[in-house]
C-alpha cells in the first residue's frame, strides 16, 4: 500500500529525513518511535503534503501512485488521512458542516453519491457514540474550546466518517488521560484494523501500543529508521530509551 524508498526531506535549508525506507502493506499497523527531532512528524507531513516540507530525494508511492507528485487534496481523495499532534481550531466553522463537506468531498472523489443532511447526521451519531463524544460538540465550531482529549476524539470521528485506506496518526496519544486513551485506542482498532486498511502510528509511548498492538515497531533516529521489530521493541525502548539503540545503529 505504502512504499517509501531512500526518502530525504528538508524544511528550508535544514535536512530532516536522510534516507528513510519503509513498506506498509494492507492490513498492517506500524508504529514509529524515536527521540525528539528525529523526523517522525516530518515524515507524516511530507507524506500528507504539508507546505514547507520538501522531499529532495527518494520516492514514496501509495497504491501504486507517486504520492510526492500529488497535491494534498488528491492524496486525501486517494485515501490518505493525516491526524495531527495538535489539531487546529477553526472559529466560526460548524464542526458538523466541516465534517459533512469533508466526507462528501471524499465520496465525490471516489465516485460515490454524497450524503444528505439526515444521512450524514445518522453516520455522525454512530461514529460519535463509538468515540464517546457528545453530539452537542458536533454543533460547535471546529475544536474551539475543546480539551486536548476532545480534539483527538473529534479527529477520530472525522477519520471514521471519511473512512481512509491509510491513516497516519501523529502522536494521537499526546495529552490524553487514561480513559481518553482507551477510547481512542478502541476507535483506531474498530475503524482501521481491517484487511484493506493500514495505519502508521507515530508515538513516544508504549501505552498506546498496548491497546492497538502494532504488527511492526520502527525506531527513527537521525532521519532514518535504524531498527525494526515487533511489539516487544516498544517495551525495550520503554525500559532502555533510544540512545543505546541509536548508537548501536
Amino acid at each position: 500500500m505504502l512504499n517509501i524508498e531512500n526518502l530525504h526531506a528538508s524544511i528550508g535549508d535544514t535536512k530532516i529525513l536522510k534516507g528513510l525506507s519503509l513498506q506498509i502493506n494492507a492490513g498492517e499497523i506500524h508504529a514509529i518511535m524515536g527521540p525528539n527531532g528525529a523526523g517522525k512528524s516530518t515524515l507524516g507531513y511530507v507524506l500528507g503534503g504539508r507546505p514547507g516540507y520538501e522531499a529532495t530525494e527518494g520516492s514514496a508511492s501509495f497504491d501504486g501512485q507517486d504520492l510526492l507528485d500529488m497535491d494534498p487534496h488528491a492524496r486525501a481523495a486517494a485515501g490518505l488521512f493525516l491526524g495531527f499532534q495538535y489539531p487546529v481550531e477553526i472559529p466560526g466553522v460548524s464542526n458538523v458542516q466541516f465534517l459533512r463537506e469533508a466526507v462528501n468531498a471524499q465520496r465525490t472523489a471516489r465516485g460515490e453519491a454524497t450524503l444528505s443532511g439526515g444521512e450524514f447526521l445518522k453516520a455522525a451519531r454512530e461514529k460519535a457514540a463509538l468515540l464517546k463524544m457528545d453530539m452537542d460538540m458536533m454543533k460547535r465550531a471546529v475544536n474551539v474550546g475543546f480539551s486536548g482529549g476532545e480534539k483527538k476524539r473529534n479527529e477520530m470521528v472525522q477519520m471514521g466518517l471519511i473512512d481512509p485506506k491509510l491513516a497516519i496518526l501523529d502522536e494521537t496519544d499526546s495529552g490524553l488521560d487514561i480513559d481518553a486513551l482507551r477510547t481512542v485506542g478502541a476507535g483506531i482498532n474498530t475503524i482501521m484494523r481491517k484487511p484493506d486498511k493500514a495505519v502508521l502510528l507515530i508515538t513516544h509511548y508504549q501505552r498506546l501500543l498496548e491497546l492497538v498492538e502494532p504488527d511492526f515497531v520502527h525506531v527513527l533516529a537521525n532521519g532514518r529508521i535504524v531498527k525494526t521489530g515487533g511489539p516487544e521493541l516498544a517495551l525495550q525502548l520503554e525500559n532502555e530509551g533510544y540512545e543505546a539503540i541509536a548508537e548501536a545503529a
